[in-house]
């Protein structure tokens, strides 16, 4: 497959290089002639320069037999107006744009642009590696805003339903580790000892969400 990419920083000249690894061809385009020094002695594609958003610059770097382009320059406005145009104008089928800017990324989202919300994304590796054992996603929407995660289950949780954790919680239980076996389970599945629960739950709720299933339930639940 050949690919595009757009902005030779240090996220673009190694996705470049693995590409090149895996045996696709690569195009990299750059404003900056001088930024091509991080491709490598290695590099064997094509170094183009010139804005990514450039109809002429993307069609020199085979954006028309393209399988795919990704957007990876420092700017959250030409990524995404670059993603456009390799997905309107060229009818690229694989389109992924970096944005610093979650806020943006949910709306370019929304467009049927595939972002990656480089701040949120970052901020959860750090915690997992920082906190190896706290609360950090397992994995984060593009934008920002959906978390998975595990979540501490208090002992008392065990013997009821994951209707009752999820109205204590206001978490979605999206899946449940059993025995070393994923489970998708229902609204009346019980919980059993040593289960591993993992909720889908709003960004902005996770301590919320945790604090209330490292409780056990109330009286009467």
């Amino acid at each position: 497959m050949h690919v595009v990419i757009m902005g030779c920083g240090r996220v673009g000249s190694s996705v470049a290089a693995a590409l090149e690894r895996l045996g696709h061809t690569v195009a990299v385009v750059d404003k900056d002639l001088q930024a091509f020094r991080r491709l490598g002695s290695d590099f064997h594609g094509q170094q183009v320069v010139g804005n990514g958003f450039d109809r002429q610059v993307l069609i020199e770097a085979g954006i028309e037999r393209a399988g795919a382009f990704a957007a990876v320059s420092s700017g959250d406005n030409s990524n995404i107006i670059s993603a456009r145009v390799a997905r309107e104008t060229f009818g690229v089928e694989h389109v992924v744009a970096r944005i610093y800017d979650p806020k943006r990324a949910e709306v370019y989202e929304r467009l049927g642009i595939p972002t990656v919300a480089t701040v949120p994304w970052t901020t959860d590796r750090l915690m997992r590696t920082l906190l190896p054992d706290g609360v950090a996603a397992a994995w984060r929407d593009p934008t920002g805003k959906v978390a998975v995660l595990e979540i501490p289950v208090d002992e008392g949780w065990v013997g009821h339903t994951v209707r009752e954790l999820q109205e204590a919680t206001g978490a979605r239980v999206a899946f449940i580790m059993r025995f070393g076996t994923a489970v998708l389970p229902l609204a009346k599945t019980v919980i059993q000892a040593d289960d591993q629960v993992y909720v889908a739950a709003l960004s902005g709720t996770v301590s919320d969400v945790t604090a209330a299933s490292a409780q056990p339930p109330e009286e009467g639940s």
